[in-house]
């Protein structure tokens, strides 16, 4: 995704288009690592989250999926 998508007439960048996708995952995600307890096992929790978002992002970038949003 290059360049920006127009929604409801207001142009939005895919970075924060894909950035907000990416961060959805991840509190999912988040949300099921905590309910199995896999946070005990986890030594920085808050930098583990963050590495998990940015591979997310990464994981979103890479796929070859166009979004219809206009």
């Amino acid at each position: 995704m290059i360049g920006e998508s127009d929604v409801g007439g207001v142009f939005l960048s895919s970075v924060l288009i894909t950035a907000v996708i990416a961060l959805a995952l991840s509190f999912l995600i988040r949300r099921l690592l905590a309910l199995v307890g896999a946070y005990r096992f986890v030594w920085h929790p808050a930098l583990f989250d963050t590495a998990l978002f940015v591979i997310l992002w990464a994981a979103v970038i890479a796929l070859p999926i166009r979004l219809p949003l206009s």
